[in-house]
Order: C-alpha cells, then structure tokens, then sequence
C-alpha cells in the first residue's frame, strides 16, 4: 500500500526539482523550484516563460506572486 501524501508533502518533496508553473492567465513558467510558502509564493530558477507553448523569455531567477498560481506540476527538464 502506498502512503498516503497531502499537498505539503508533495511541495516540500519537488523542492529543488524542475517544475512548470501554469498561471491563471494561461503562461508557463518551467524552472527548478527554488522555494515557497504557505500563500504559494514561488521563487524558481533557470527560469524559461512560454506563452502559448512558443518560449518567450529566459530569466535566471523568478518570483511569481501566489495567487497568479493555477496550478504546479513536475516535469522533466529539458536541457
């Protein structure tokens, strides 16, 4: 049986791990996460932002603002 993991768990487990970072606006930020807090605060980096799939802008550091957040999902980076 697998163990059981609320959302806390799962954040604190991809913590240094890349991610994408989908906005309610529909933009993508895919980056390493660097940290975060309880309002979903979320600094990465290697950050790359893609606006409608197409790569728009490459940053070394971002801090994107929590309750811009839909939703977070681990990926595999591309490198």
């Amino acid at each position: 049986m697998s163990k059981r993991q609320n959302p806390q768990d799962f954040l604190k487990h991809i913590i240094g791990k890349p991610v994408m970072v989908k906005l309610n606006s529909g933009v993508d930020y895919r980056g390493i996460l660097a940290c975060l807090d309880g309002y979903m605060n979320i600094a990465l980096e290697q950050t790359e932002e893609y606006v409608n799939g197409q790569l728009k802008n490459k940053y070394g550091d971002a801090f994107i603002r929590g309750n811009n957040v839909f939703y977070i999902s681990t990926q595999k980076r591309r490198l």
